[in-house]
């Protein structure tokens, strides 16, 4: 599992008060850059081997300005040629929101799926993670 600590910026609040709903998507694509690295540790914009295929976020309590928020990221599962993200939004020791992210192998010149290898699957389910029962 991978941890992501950040202060919520004054400018990431609502009129209401907590941090907009439209944050939880970015700070979770933020903080799934390690996941990346595995695939890219060169940082290659010129050679992405990921896309985003799904994404789903539920909101559990409201994030406020103030404190500490953090994200938790690892793998749920793996399968042939995607996997599974799953993340949970941390503040004052309280889950806030959790989601889910699939992720897909691909290969942006021919623009086709790719299998992932045994190394890189091996790779992933070091760092499971995800809801208990």
């Amino acid at each position: 599992m991978f941890r992501d600590i950040f202060r919520v910026g004054f400018y990431e609040t609502d009129a209401l008060g907590h941090v907009n709903n439209t944050r939880l998507p970015q700070w979770f694509e933020r903080s799934r850059d390690p996941l990346f690295d595995l695939f890219n540790p060169e940082k290659s914009l010129h050679n992405p081997h990921l896309i985003l295929a799904r994404m789903e976020v539920e909101y559990k309590r409201e994030i406020y300005y103030g404190a500490e928020v953090e994200i938790r990221t690892g793998v749920r599962r793996v399968g042939t040629k995607s996997f599974v993200v799953y993340q949970e939004a941390w503040q004052n020791n309280q889950c806030c929101a959790f989601g889910e992210s699939v992720l897909v192998h691909y290969d942006y010149p021919t623009k086709a799926t790719l299998p992932l290898t045994d190394a890189q699957r091996a790779m992933l389910e070091e760092h499971q993670f995800g809801p208990k029962g």
